[in-house]
C-alpha cells in the first residue's frame, strides 16, 4: 500500500480517512507508537510502565483493515503494549473487552463505520472512556511528532475470543426473552454477523438472517441502515415471512437500524423514543431524581417532549459518540441516543453505543408486550406517537475548509431576520450548527464531523410550514456557497 497520509484523518470523535490518500500502514504504526505514548504518560501516575498495559485491538470487514491493524498492532508492541488482538468483530465488542474481567487500559478499533468502502479510520478508547476532540489533537501532535515511548521489550501478543465472552456475559440477562418473536437480521456483510444471530437465537427468537458473512467488497449493499435503500432487501424479507420486526447493522454494528413488521424504518429518534417510554416505564415508581436522557440536535422536539411528559428529563446536545458519551457522564443519563442510530444504554448495560445489545433491547419489548397481548405489533407503538411532518436527512457536498464559515455567516444573517419564514424564528441553537426552533418545529446546519458535508433536517407541524422552511432554508444556504 502506498505510504501516503494527512493530518486531516484526525477528526473530532476518531481517526477517519481515505486509504491511500489521508491513511495508510506506516501512519497506523505510527499512531500506534503515539498511542502507545500517549497512555504510558498517563498509567505512569499509576506507576505503570509500558510492559504493564494492555490494550485490545479489533478490526472489521473492509479490505484494507487486516494491514492497518497488523500495523497498529506493530507500532504498540514496539512501545512495549502488550496487545490482545479480537480480530474480526464489532466495536461494541471491543469496548466490551474493557469490561470483561481482562485487565484492559484501552481499546483501538480499526473501523471507518458506516462510511464508504474506501475509508477506514480508528475509534481509540482509554479507561472505558472515548478519546474525545482535544486528546485526539494532542495524539495527532504527538504522532508527527515522531519522540515516542522507549521499551526495551516487545510487547506481547495473544488472540482472544471475544464473542463467546460477549454472548456468555451480555446475553445472559436476555436468555428466553425473545420468545414468540421473529426477527429478520441484516448484517450487511459487516461485523454484526459474528454475533448478533446467535446471540438472538439464545433469546428465543426465530431468527431470519440475510448478508451474514462479512465482506469487505459489501455485495450486496452498503452496511448504513440510516439510508433507505439499504434496508429494502430487509423490508422485502420482513414482508415475505411476516416477521415482527427487522435489525440492520452499519459496517461496525455500533448503529442500528429497526423496522417494523409493516416495514416501516424507524428514524433513529423514534427508535429511542420507543426504548426511553419504556425505561421510564420501568422506573415510574423510583424516587427522584429524574432519568435523564440524552440526545443531539438533529433530533425531532416530539422525543425531547416526550420523554419530559413521561417522568424524564431531556437534554440536546452535540452529535458525535464521544460529545454523547461525556455529556452522558456529565449528566448522569441512563440513556443516549442519535439519528444515526447510535443507541448508548447506561440503564441496565455500560454506557456505550451497542447495536447488537440495543437489538436485545428492542426485542425484549416486543416480547413482553405480545406475552400481554397476542394481537400486539410494533407498528402499534409507531402508531401512537404525536405525529410531525418532517424532511429527510439532507446531506450537501461542501469543503472541510467553507462549511464552518459557512455556518457562522448563516448563524449571523438569521439572527438578524427572525421574521423571513413562515413562523417567526423564536430561538437560535448553537451546541452544533444552527438549529433554528419554530412554534410547530425547527431547521438545522450542522457540518458533519467526518465528511465534507452539511446535515439539514426539517420539522414543521403541517406540510406546508415544513416545504416552506426548507425552500427559504435552503435558498438562504446557495446563496452562501456561491
Amino acid at each position: 500500500m502506498e505510504v501516503k497520509f494527512s493530518e486531516a484523518a484526525f477528526g473530532k470523535n476518531d481517526i477517519r480517512g481515505k486509504v491511500g490518500e489521508d491513511l495508510c500502514p506506516a501512519l497506523f504504526e505510527l499512531i500506534g507508537k503515539a498511542f502507545a505514548t500517549y497512555i504510558s504518560d498517563k498509567e505512569k501516575t499509576a506507576g505503570k510502565t509500558t510492559e504493564q498495559i494492555n490494550v485490545s485491538v479489533a478490526q472489521d470487514a473492509r479490505l484494507h483493515s487486516p494491514e492497518l491493524t497488523d500495523a497498529l498492532i506493530k507500532g504498540l508492541r514496539s512501545c512495549g503494549i502488550n496487545v490482545l488482538d479480537l480480530g474480526l468483530c464489532p466495536s461494541p465488542l471491543g469496548y466490551f473487552s474493557e469490561y470483561a474481567g481482562l485487565n484492559l487500559t484501552s481499546t483501538l478499533v480499526v473501523t471507518a463505520s458506516h462510511n464508504p468502502p474506501e475509508y477506514n479510520g480508528i475509534k481509540m478508547t482509554y479507561r472505558q472512556v472515548a478519546l474525545n476532540e482535544q486528546e485526539i489533537i494532542k495524539l495527532k501532535d504527538m504522532t508527527f511528532a515522531g519522540n515516542f515511548v522507549k521499551s526495551e521489550k516487545e510487547g506481547s501478543y495473544k488472540k482472544y475470543d471475544i464473542v463467546s465472552d460477549y454472548i456468555n456475559i451480555v446475553g445472559k440477562p436476555f436468555l428466553g426473552k425473545g420468545k414468540g418473536v421473529t426477527v429478520v437480521v441484516d448484517s450487511g456483510n459487516g461485523t454484526g454477523g459474528v454475533v448478533a444471530p446467535d446471540l438472538y437465537r439464545k433469546m428465543g427468537c426465530e431468527v431470519i438472517d440475510i448478508f451474514t458473512e462479512p465482506d469487505g467488497h459489501f455485495p450486496n449493499h452498503h452496511p448504513d441502515p440510516s439510508k433507505e435503500k439499504n434496508v429494502k432487501a430487509l423490508k422485502e424479507k420482513i414482508a415475505e415471512t411476516g416477521a415482527d420486526l427487522g435489525i440492520a447493522f452499519d459496517g461496525d454494528s455500533d448503529r442500528i437500524g429497526v423496522v417494523d413488521n409493516k416495514s416501516y424504518s424507524m428514524p433513529g429518534d423514534q427508535l429511542m423514543l420507543i426504548y426511553a417510554l419504556d425505561i421510564l416505564e420501568n422506573r415510574k415508581h423510583n424516587s427522584p431524581p429524574k432519568p435523564v436522557f440524552v440526545s443531539e440536535v438533529k433530533c425531532s422536539q416530539v422525543l425531547y417532549d416526550t420523554i419530559d411528559q413521561n417522568g424524564g428529563h431531556s437534554v440536546m446536545w452535540k452529535t458525535g459518540h464521544a460529545y454523547i458519551k461525556s455529556k452522558m457522564k456529565e449528566e448522569n443519563a441512563v440513556m443516549a441516543g442519535e439519528m444515526s442510530g447510535h443507541t448508548f444504554f447506561k440503564d441496565r448495560y455500560y454506557g456505550y453505543d451497542d447495536a447488537v445489545y440495543a437489538g436485545c433491547r428492542i426485542i425484549e419489548i416486543v416480547a413482553a408486550k405480545k406475552a400481554k397481548n397476542p394481537e400486539f405489533n410494533l407498528s402499534d407503538i409507531i402508531e401512537a406517537l404525536p405525529k410531525k411532518f418532517t424532511s429527510p436527512e439532507l446531506r450537501i457536498a461542501c469543503p472541510n475548509e467553507l462549511k464552518y464559515r459557512i455556518v457562522e455567516e448563516l448563524k449571523a444573517d438569521l439572527s438578524q431576520k427572525p421574521d423571513i419564514f413562515v413562523n417567526k424564528i423564536e430561538n437560535i441553537i448553537t451546541i452544533d450548527g444552527i438549529r433554528l426552533v419554530f412554534n410547530d418545529g425547527f431547521a438545522l446546519i450542522r457540518a458533519s464531523n467526518t465528511e465534507p458535508t452539511f446535515t439539514i433536517r426539517f420539522e414543521a407541524g403541517t406540510q406546508e410550514n415544513l416545504d416552506n422552511y426548507q425552500e427559504k432554508f435552503l435558498a438562504l444556504l446557495d446563496a452562501k456557497m456561491k
